[in-house]
Formats: structure tokens, sequence, C-alpha cells
């Protein structure tokens, strides 16, 4: 079985990737999950009862947090999304 570390070289020999080969690298990795908590925490902060014909109307589902910060938060984590795809650290010369 292949490992996804493992590519196959033009002779049919198994090498491992080289860093600057592989398309995401630890930051990438740390700013894809708190993009996801950024996204999460705003749906959390949208999320809550809404207004039924049995309970009558509910003023909570025009409240600053659940049209204002909610949505904010997550636009936020979904653009932080964007970034931490496309970020490539700058590589070092070693002088």
């Amino acid at each position: 079985m292949i490992s996804i570390d493992k590519k196959p070289s033009q002779d049919g020999q198994l090498k491992k990737q080289s860093a600057s080969e592989k398309p995401f690298v630890k930051r990438n990795i740390i700013f894809m999950g708190i993009s996801l908590l950024m996204i999460i925490i705003g749906f959390a902060l949208m999320a809550g009862p809404g207004s039924t014909v049995e309970g009558g109307f509910n003023p909570d589902i025009f409240s600053t947090r659940r049209i204002v910060v909610g949505p904010t938060i997550a636009f936020l984590g979904f653009l932080a999304m964007a970034f931490a795809i496309v970020y490539s650290p700058k590589k070092k010369d070693g002088k």
C-alpha cells in the first residue's frame, strides 16, 4: 500500500516527498483549524430558537449576536480559510 507521504519515482521506486513538494505545511494546517473553529463559533452564535405559532413572536431572533456578531465571525472564518489554503511560507536561502 502506498502512503500519502510517498510517491513513485520514474523507475517505479517509492521515494519520500520533500517538504517543498507538499501542498500544505504545518502552519497551513494550524491556520485551517483556527479558521474552522471561527466558522463553527459563528454558526453557533447564530443558532437559537425561532418564532413559532404556538409560542408567539420571539424578539431574540433580531438580537445583535444573531444578526451581526455571528455572521461576521463566520465570514471572517471563511476569509481566513481561504488565506490558509493560499498561504505558502517563504523559503529561507540559508544566508
